[in-house]
Protein backbone atom coordinates (compact mmCIF):
# COMPACT_ATOMS: atom_id res chain seq x y z
CA UNK A 1 0.00 0.00 0.00
CA UNK A 2 1.43 3.38 -0.99
CA UNK A 3 0.94 5.98 1.73
CA UNK A 4 1.90 9.59 1.19
CA UNK A 5 3.98 11.61 3.61
CA UNK A 6 3.04 15.28 3.42
CA UNK A 7 5.06 16.67 6.32
CA UNK A 8 8.32 15.83 8.02
CA UNK A 9 8.61 12.60 9.92
CA UNK A 10 6.28 10.10 11.56
CA UNK A 11 5.61 10.82 15.20
CA UNK A 12 5.67 7.91 17.60
CA UNK A 13 2.35 6.79 19.05
CA UNK A 14 1.49 8.41 22.33
CA UNK A 15 1.25 5.74 25.05
CA UNK A 16 -1.82 7.46 26.54
CA UNK A 17 -3.89 6.14 23.64
CA UNK A 18 -5.42 2.76 24.29
CA UNK A 19 -7.76 0.63 22.19
CA UNK A 20 -11.35 1.78 22.53
CA UNK A 21 -13.62 -0.73 24.28
CA UNK A 22 -16.65 -1.65 22.19
CA UNK A 23 -19.91 -2.08 24.04
CA UNK A 24 -23.61 -2.11 23.25
CA UNK A 25 -25.70 -0.37 25.92
CA UNK A 26 -29.40 0.02 25.31
CA UNK A 27 -30.19 3.11 23.28
CA UNK A 28 -33.49 4.72 22.34
CA UNK A 29 -34.82 3.83 18.89
CA UNK A 30 -37.74 6.11 18.09
CA UNK A 31 -37.51 9.37 16.16
CA UNK A 32 -39.08 12.57 17.44
CA UNK A 33 -38.86 15.60 15.22
CA UNK A 34 -38.56 19.10 16.62
CA UNK A 35 -37.29 22.43 15.37
CA UNK A 36 -34.99 24.20 17.81
CA UNK A 37 -34.79 27.99 17.79
CA UNK A 38 -36.04 30.46 15.20
CA UNK A 39 -37.25 29.24 11.82
CA UNK A 40 -35.00 29.37 8.79
CA UNK A 41 -35.51 31.87 6.00
CA UNK A 42 -38.69 31.04 4.11
CA UNK A 43 -37.99 29.63 0.65
CA UNK A 44 -41.54 28.35 0.12
CA UNK A 45 -42.48 30.69 -2.68
CA UNK A 46 -41.40 29.54 -6.11
CA UNK A 47 -39.86 26.50 -7.72
CA UNK A 48 -40.62 22.80 -7.31
CA UNK A 49 -43.09 21.14 -4.99
CA UNK A 50 -42.05 19.50 -1.73
CA UNK A 51 -43.53 16.25 -0.53
CA UNK A 52 -46.08 18.10 1.62
CA UNK A 53 -47.40 20.13 -1.30
CA UNK A 54 -45.55 23.33 -0.35
CA UNK A 55 -43.74 25.00 -3.23
CA UNK A 56 -40.04 25.42 -2.48
CA UNK A 57 -37.83 28.06 -4.08
CA UNK A 58 -34.87 25.91 -5.18
CA UNK A 59 -32.99 28.73 -6.88
CA UNK A 60 -33.20 31.16 -3.97
CA UNK A 61 -32.17 28.51 -1.44
CA UNK A 62 -29.18 27.34 -3.45
CA UNK A 63 -28.11 30.90 -4.23
CA UNK A 64 -28.05 31.79 -0.55
CA UNK A 65 -26.28 28.56 0.42
CA UNK A 66 -23.55 29.06 -2.17
CA UNK A 67 -23.09 32.68 -1.13
CA UNK A 68 -22.73 31.77 2.54
CA UNK A 69 -20.43 28.85 1.74
CA UNK A 70 -18.21 31.11 -0.37
CA UNK A 71 -17.94 33.58 2.51
CA UNK A 72 -17.10 30.75 4.93
CA UNK A 73 -14.39 29.39 2.61
CA UNK A 74 -12.91 32.86 2.20
CA UNK A 75 -12.69 33.15 5.99
CA UNK A 76 -11.09 29.72 6.23
CA UNK A 77 -8.56 30.62 3.53
CA UNK A 78 -7.55 33.67 5.55
CA UNK A 79 -7.29 31.60 8.72
CA UNK A 80 -5.22 28.96 6.94
CA UNK A 81 -2.80 31.56 5.57
CA UNK A 82 -2.25 33.04 9.02
CA UNK A 83 -1.79 29.62 10.60
CA UNK A 84 0.70 28.43 7.97
CA UNK A 85 2.73 31.63 8.31
CA UNK A 86 2.78 31.37 12.09
CA UNK A 87 5.49 29.91 14.29
CA UNK A 88 4.81 26.16 14.10
CA UNK A 89 6.38 25.58 17.50
CA UNK A 90 3.90 27.86 19.26
CA UNK A 91 0.84 27.39 17.04
CA UNK A 92 -0.87 24.04 17.74
CA UNK A 93 -2.92 24.16 14.51
CA UNK A 94 -0.29 25.13 11.94
CA UNK A 95 0.79 21.56 11.16
CA UNK A 96 -2.77 20.58 10.24
CA UNK A 97 -3.06 23.41 7.73
CA UNK A 98 0.25 22.47 6.14
CA UNK A 99 -0.96 18.91 5.53
CA UNK A 100 -4.34 20.11 4.25
CA UNK A 101 -2.80 22.56 1.78
CA UNK A 102 -0.36 19.99 0.44
CA UNK A 103 -3.19 17.49 -0.05
CA UNK A 104 -5.47 19.98 -1.80
CA UNK A 105 -2.57 21.08 -4.03
CA UNK A 106 -1.71 17.45 -4.80
CA UNK A 107 -5.25 16.49 -5.78
CA UNK A 108 -5.55 19.47 -8.08
CA UNK A 109 -2.09 18.98 -9.63
CA UNK A 110 -2.65 15.28 -10.34
CA UNK A 111 -6.24 15.86 -11.44
CA UNK A 112 -7.64 13.51 -8.81
CA UNK A 113 -10.10 16.26 -7.88
CA UNK A 114 -13.68 16.45 -9.11
CA UNK A 115 -16.17 19.31 -9.05
CA UNK A 116 -16.72 21.49 -7.17
CA UNK A 117 -13.22 22.78 -7.88
CA UNK A 118 -10.85 23.98 -6.74
CA UNK A 119 -11.08 21.62 -3.79
CA UNK A 120 -9.20 23.91 -1.41
CA UNK A 121 -11.08 24.51 1.86
CA UNK A 122 -13.55 21.74 1.04
CA UNK A 123 -13.96 18.08 1.77
CA UNK A 124 -12.48 17.29 -1.64
CA UNK A 125 -14.57 15.48 -4.22
CA UNK A 126 -12.44 12.90 -5.98
CA UNK A 127 -12.17 10.59 -8.96
CA UNK A 128 -13.68 7.25 -7.94
CA UNK A 129 -15.98 8.54 -5.18
CA UNK A 130 -18.87 6.28 -6.36
CA UNK A 131 -16.52 3.28 -6.30
CA UNK A 132 -15.49 4.12 -2.72
CA UNK A 133 -19.19 4.41 -1.83
CA UNK A 134 -19.79 0.96 -3.30
CA UNK A 135 -17.03 -0.45 -1.07
CA UNK A 136 -18.71 1.15 1.93
CA UNK A 137 -22.09 -0.32 0.96
CA UNK A 138 -20.57 -3.82 1.14
CA UNK A 139 -19.65 -3.39 4.81
CA UNK A 140 -21.66 -5.34 7.35
CA UNK A 141 -21.86 -2.14 9.40
CA UNK A 142 -23.71 -0.44 6.54
CA UNK A 143 -25.91 -3.36 5.52
CA UNK A 144 -27.12 -3.90 9.09
CA UNK A 145 -27.61 -0.19 9.86
CA UNK A 146 -31.06 1.32 10.16
CA UNK A 147 -30.00 4.95 10.65
CA UNK A 148 -26.89 6.27 8.91
CA UNK A 149 -25.46 9.73 9.55
CA UNK A 150 -23.71 11.06 6.43
CA UNK A 151 -21.96 14.40 5.95
CA UNK A 152 -23.45 16.71 3.28
CA UNK A 153 -20.34 16.99 1.08
CA UNK A 154 -20.10 16.13 -2.63
CA UNK A 155 -17.89 12.98 -2.41
CA UNK A 156 -20.41 11.34 -0.07
CA UNK A 157 -23.47 12.06 -2.27
CA UNK A 158 -23.56 8.48 -3.57
CA UNK A 159 -23.52 7.17 0.01
CA UNK A 160 -26.56 9.29 0.80
CA UNK A 161 -28.26 7.81 -2.26
CA UNK A 162 -27.36 4.23 -1.29
CA UNK A 163 -28.67 4.89 2.22
CA UNK A 164 -32.06 6.09 1.00
CA UNK A 165 -32.39 3.57 -1.81
CA UNK A 166 -31.55 0.84 0.71
CA UNK A 167 -34.61 1.75 2.82
CA UNK A 168 -32.51 3.21 5.59
CA UNK A 169 -33.02 6.50 7.42
CA UNK A 170 -30.55 9.18 6.39
CA UNK A 171 -29.42 11.63 9.05
CA UNK A 172 -27.53 14.59 7.61
CA UNK A 173 -26.48 17.90 9.16
CA UNK A 174 -27.91 21.12 7.82
CA UNK A 175 -25.21 23.10 5.94
CA UNK A 176 -22.60 24.32 8.44
CA UNK A 177 -25.33 23.95 11.11
CA UNK A 178 -26.43 27.47 10.13
CA UNK A 179 -30.18 26.93 10.04
CA UNK A 180 -30.62 24.21 12.59
CA UNK A 181 -29.29 20.81 13.53
CA UNK A 182 -29.89 17.58 11.62
CA UNK A 183 -32.45 16.55 9.04
CA UNK A 184 -33.82 13.04 8.66
CA UNK A 185 -34.94 11.65 5.32
CA UNK A 186 -36.76 8.39 4.75
CA UNK A 187 -37.40 6.74 1.40
CA UNK A 188 -40.95 5.86 2.51
CA UNK A 189 -41.79 9.57 2.34
CA UNK A 190 -40.06 10.18 -1.00
CA UNK A 191 -41.17 9.48 -4.54
CA UNK A 192 -38.69 7.26 -6.41
CA UNK A 193 -37.92 10.09 -8.82
CA UNK A 194 -37.02 12.45 -5.95
CA UNK A 195 -34.50 10.22 -4.12
CA UNK A 196 -31.55 11.55 -6.15
CA UNK A 197 -32.58 15.13 -5.47
CA UNK A 198 -33.02 14.33 -1.77
CA UNK A 199 -29.28 13.59 -1.62
CA UNK A 200 -28.42 17.22 -2.45
CA UNK A 201 -28.44 20.26 -0.16
CA UNK A 202 -31.58 21.59 -1.85
CA UNK A 203 -33.24 18.19 -1.57
CA UNK A 204 -32.46 17.89 2.14
CA UNK A 205 -34.00 21.33 2.71
CA UNK A 206 -37.09 20.38 0.69
CA UNK A 207 -37.75 16.84 1.87
CA UNK A 208 -35.90 16.48 5.19
CA UNK A 209 -37.53 16.69 8.58
CA UNK A 210 -35.63 18.68 11.17
CA UNK A 211 -34.80 17.10 14.51
CA UNK A 212 -33.74 18.83 17.70
CA UNK A 213 -31.64 18.00 20.72
CA UNK A 214 -34.48 16.07 22.35
CA UNK A 215 -34.88 13.61 19.48
CA UNK A 216 -34.79 9.96 20.55
CA UNK A 217 -32.64 8.41 17.88
CA UNK A 218 -30.11 5.58 17.59
CA UNK A 219 -27.46 6.16 14.93
CA UNK A 220 -25.93 2.89 13.75
CA UNK A 221 -23.17 4.22 11.47
CA UNK A 222 -21.40 7.56 10.99
CA UNK A 223 -19.91 8.52 7.63
CA UNK A 224 -17.64 11.57 7.57
CA UNK A 225 -15.59 13.26 4.88
CA UNK A 226 -11.85 13.77 5.17
CA UNK A 227 -8.95 15.67 3.67
CA UNK A 228 -6.29 13.21 4.85
CA UNK A 229 -6.31 10.02 6.95
CA UNK A 230 -3.59 7.82 8.44
CA UNK A 231 -4.62 4.19 7.78
CA UNK A 232 -2.31 2.90 10.51
CA UNK A 233 -3.93 4.89 13.33
CA UNK A 234 -7.27 6.21 12.03
CA UNK A 235 -6.11 9.78 12.65
CA UNK A 236 -8.09 12.12 10.39
CA UNK A 237 -8.01 15.72 9.23
CA UNK A 238 -11.13 17.45 7.94
CA UNK A 239 -11.28 20.77 6.14
CA UNK A 240 -10.60 22.73 9.32
CA UNK A 241 -13.96 24.07 10.44
CA UNK A 242 -14.62 21.40 13.08
CA UNK A 243 -18.18 20.52 12.07
CA UNK A 244 -17.65 16.75 12.12
CA UNK A 245 -16.40 17.04 15.69
CA UNK A 246 -19.29 19.30 16.79
CA UNK A 247 -21.87 17.02 15.18
CA UNK A 248 -20.26 13.99 16.83
CA UNK A 249 -20.20 15.72 20.22
CA UNK A 250 -23.86 16.70 20.04
CA UNK A 251 -24.88 13.18 19.05
CA UNK A 252 -22.97 11.93 22.10
CA UNK A 253 -24.88 14.40 24.27
CA UNK A 254 -28.16 13.07 22.84
CA UNK A 255 -27.20 9.47 23.57
CA UNK A 256 -27.56 8.66 19.88
CA UNK A 257 -24.04 7.21 19.60
CA UNK A 258 -21.29 5.81 21.81
CA UNK A 259 -17.76 4.45 21.45
CA UNK A 260 -19.09 1.38 19.65
CA UNK A 261 -20.69 3.36 16.81
CA UNK A 262 -18.45 2.82 13.75
CA UNK A 263 -17.02 5.90 12.05
CA UNK A 264 -16.25 5.44 8.35
CA UNK A 265 -14.73 7.76 5.75
CA UNK A 266 -14.45 7.54 1.97
CA UNK A 267 -11.37 9.07 0.32
CA UNK A 268 -9.14 8.77 -2.72
CA UNK A 269 -6.11 6.51 -2.29
CA UNK A 270 -3.83 9.54 -2.49
CA UNK A 271 -5.42 10.88 0.71
CA UNK A 272 -3.82 8.10 2.74
CA UNK A 273 -0.92 9.67 4.65
CA UNK A 274 1.51 8.56 7.34
CA UNK A 275 2.35 11.85 9.02
CA UNK A 276 -0.59 12.85 11.20
CA UNK A 277 1.04 12.75 14.67
CA UNK A 278 -1.59 11.45 17.06
CA UNK A 279 0.05 13.07 20.08
CA UNK A 280 -0.75 16.45 18.49
CA UNK A 281 -4.43 15.69 17.95
CA UNK A 282 -6.96 17.61 20.04
CA UNK A 283 -9.24 15.81 22.47
CA UNK A 284 -12.25 16.56 20.23
CA UNK A 285 -10.71 15.18 16.99
CA UNK A 286 -12.76 12.23 15.69
CA UNK A 287 -10.76 9.18 14.53
CA UNK A 288 -12.06 6.74 11.92
CA UNK A 289 -12.55 3.01 12.32
CA UNK A 290 -12.85 2.15 8.62
CA UNK A 291 -11.49 3.77 5.45
CA UNK A 292 -13.01 3.04 2.04
CA UNK A 293 -11.13 4.09 -1.08
CA UNK A 294 -12.00 3.19 -4.68
CA UNK A 295 -9.61 0.23 -4.44
CA UNK A 296 -9.67 -1.06 -0.85
CA UNK A 297 -11.24 -1.20 2.59
CA UNK A 298 -8.99 -0.55 5.60
CA UNK A 299 -9.90 -1.37 9.20
CA UNK A 300 -7.72 0.95 11.26
CA UNK A 301 -8.22 -0.56 14.74
CA UNK A 302 -7.69 3.01 15.89
CA UNK A 303 -6.12 3.44 19.32
CA UNK A 304 -7.33 7.05 19.48
CA UNK A 305 -10.13 7.66 22.01
CA UNK A 306 -13.34 9.04 20.58
CA UNK A 307 -14.69 12.35 21.91
CA UNK A 308 -17.18 12.06 24.75
CA UNK A 309 -19.18 15.21 23.96
CA UNK A 310 -18.68 18.92 23.37
CA UNK A 311 -15.48 20.34 24.87
CA UNK A 312 -16.64 23.85 25.64
CA UNK A 313 -13.19 25.08 26.65
CA UNK A 314 -12.04 24.36 23.08
CA UNK A 315 -14.99 26.11 21.41
CA UNK A 316 -14.26 29.66 20.31
CA UNK A 317 -16.71 32.53 20.87
CA UNK A 318 -16.81 33.01 17.09
CA UNK A 319 -17.87 29.41 16.44
CA UNK A 320 -20.45 29.55 19.21
CA UNK A 321 -21.91 32.72 17.70
CA UNK A 322 -22.16 31.08 14.27
CA UNK A 323 -24.10 28.00 15.39
CA UNK A 324 -27.48 28.53 16.98
CA UNK A 325 -27.95 24.92 18.07
CA UNK A 326 -24.72 25.11 20.10
CA UNK A 327 -25.91 28.23 21.88
CA UNK A 328 -29.17 26.45 22.67
CA UNK A 329 -27.30 23.46 24.08
CA UNK A 330 -24.99 25.68 26.14
CA UNK A 331 -27.93 27.58 27.65
CA UNK A 332 -29.66 24.32 28.44
CA UNK A 333 -26.65 22.80 30.18
CA UNK A 334 -25.94 25.95 32.16
CA UNK A 335 -29.55 26.04 33.32
CA UNK A 336 -29.49 22.35 34.27
CA UNK A 337 -26.22 22.56 36.18
CA UNK A 338 -26.43 26.11 37.51
CA UNK A 339 -22.84 26.60 36.36
CA UNK A 340 -21.48 28.75 33.58
CA UNK A 341 -19.64 26.68 30.98
CA UNK A 342 -16.16 27.77 29.84
CA UNK A 343 -15.41 29.21 26.42
CA UNK A 344 -12.33 28.53 24.35
CA UNK A 345 -9.84 31.03 22.95
CA UNK A 346 -10.79 33.41 20.16
CA UNK A 347 -10.13 32.40 16.55
CA UNK A 348 -8.92 35.93 15.81
CA UNK A 349 -5.17 35.54 15.57
CA UNK A 350 -2.73 38.39 16.24
CA UNK A 351 -0.56 39.52 13.31
CA UNK A 352 2.04 36.98 12.21
CA UNK A 353 4.99 39.11 13.36
CA UNK A 354 3.50 39.46 16.83
CA UNK A 355 2.93 35.72 17.13
CA UNK A 356 6.50 34.92 16.11
CA UNK A 357 7.91 37.28 18.75
CA UNK A 358 6.03 35.58 21.58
Amino acid sequence: MMILRLSSGIAAANPRFQLNPFFNPQKPTSLHYAQIGPQRKNFSKLGSECGDGVVFDDVAYESERLSLDAAAMENMAETAKKEIESDQESDPKAWKWIIRKKMWDLMEARNYAMNPRPVHHRIPNFVGAPAAAAKLAELDAFRMANVVKVNPDSPQKQIRFLTLSGDKKLLTPQPRLRTGFFSVLESDFLKPETIREACTSVGVAKYGRAIGLDAKIKVDLIVIGSVAVNPQTGARLGKGEGFAELEYGMLRYMGAIDDSTPVVTTIHDCQLVDDIPIEKLAIHDVPVDIICTPTRVIFTNTPIPKPQGIYWDKLSPEKLQQIRILRELKRRLEKETGCKLPTGPSEKLPPTADRKRR
